[in-house]
């Protein structure tokens, strides 16, 4: 095996990093070379992920400016950022800046919302700020792996974590012409997807033994599901998006309701899921309805279906730090760095967490 291209990680105090960190030091063919936190450069990594104690020994933060340095300084790095949406525009743009003038050719991949609209319009509309670096999005595409066979960009923006999983069930229903009209969705997530740092509605004591809608028909992953189910279908999605807060920490379980085009029954629909998702890995379609204890903590999606002749459910669950963020942004990296696709990702979920 040849040496390991090294491996830089932006915004490494946060749950997604944490989970870059952990894919990454375990990655055949990834060697970690520095990951960075403005606000606790030269601080253990292990103060903040005590988990990855053992993995980590005495790695330090090291300053963003730090990691572009380091990136720079190989032919090829892989740059993996997991920075705030507003931040990561920024950071990206000046880390390029630094490895084009030492003639380096970095891959990034970032997992926030800052470079996942092609239409800057409507990234503005959504977030209320002006995008940090206009020029530098025409450089990433953004898609859920399973929708896009090769980036037609130098790097990539990985979906939310509820565009994944709402995409991976919606997306064959448009490119099959299963579904006629509006598409109904409901999505329950735990509570890592709020973050960190607790807030009022999101922080776990508040969730627990609980259940809620939040922002119904007006989350900001709408419209990112609406453009990306357009780039991966061709057709135009009519979306009504109702988010729940579940009293879980990880994973996230969509239901997606359609009036069926055309007749269909149940063992139709999950062998149109099977035919669509062949020969993806991270994909796996199931006769019985999914459970999210069976994907958390691993980079599989599990989809199933039902439908009764005029209408189809499409079930999908996913670990919103893994397949919604980490791991599907380390399958795109995969790709960009002409690895196999699945290499460092096969650890299958645990069960019973």
């Amino acid at each position: 095996m040849s040496a390991k291209t090294p491996a830089v990680i932006l915004g490494g105090t946060g749950y997604v990093a944490g989970e870059l960190l952990r894919l990454t030091l375990a990655h055949p063919r990834l060697a970690l070379a520095a990951i960075a936190s403005d606000s606790q450069p030269g601080e253990p990594v292990a103060r903040a992920f005590p988990h990855l104690a053992t993995a980590c020994g005495d790695l330090r933060y090291v300053s963003v400016e730090q990691a572009g340095d380091i990136a720079a300084k190989a032919p090829r790095a892989a740059v993996l950022a997991a920075a705030p949406h507003g931040v990561s525009d920024l950071l990206i743009d000046s880390i390029l800046k630094k490895a084009e003038a030492a003639g380096a050719d970095p891959a990034v991949v970032d997992i926030s919302a800052d470079y996942r609209y092609a239409d800057l319009a409507e990234y503005e509309r959504v977030y209320r700020h002006a995008h940090g670096a206009p020029a530098r999005a025409r450089q990433f595409t953004c898609a859920v792996p399973e929708h896009l066979e090769r980036s037609p960009t130098p790097h990539v923006a990985h979906p939310g974590c509820f565009a994944t999983a709402t995409l991976l069930a919606t997306v064959p229903l448009l490119k099959l012409g299963l579904a006629d009209g509006p598409v109904f969705v409901s999505a329950v997530t735990g509570s890592t997807g709020a973050g960190r740092s607790p807030i009022a509605g999101t922080h776990h004591p508040q969730r627990h033994s609980d259940l809620y809608s939040y922002n119904a028909l007006t989350h900001r992953h709408a419209a990112e599901v609406r453009a990306l189910a357009r780039a991966a279908s061709g057709r135009d999605l009519r979306l009504a998006f109702v988010p729940h807060s579940g009293p879980f920490a990880r994973g996230i379980h969509a239901t997606v309701q359609a009036k069926l085009s055309k007749p269909l029954a149940t063992a139709g629909a999950i062998a149109a899921l099977r035919d669509f998702y062949a020969g993806k890995p991270f994909v796996r379609v199931l006769d019985e309805p999914p459970r999210v204890k069976d994907v958390v903590a691993s980079n599989y999606a599990h989809l199933s279906a039902a439908a009764d002749g005029d209408t189809i459910v499409v079930m999908s669950v996913v670990d919103n730090l893994v397949k919604g963020a980490a791991g599907g942004a380390m399958q795109w990296m995969n790709r960009l760095l002409g690895f196999g696709e699945t290499d460092g990702l096969t650890a299958p979920a645990p069960g019973w967490t």
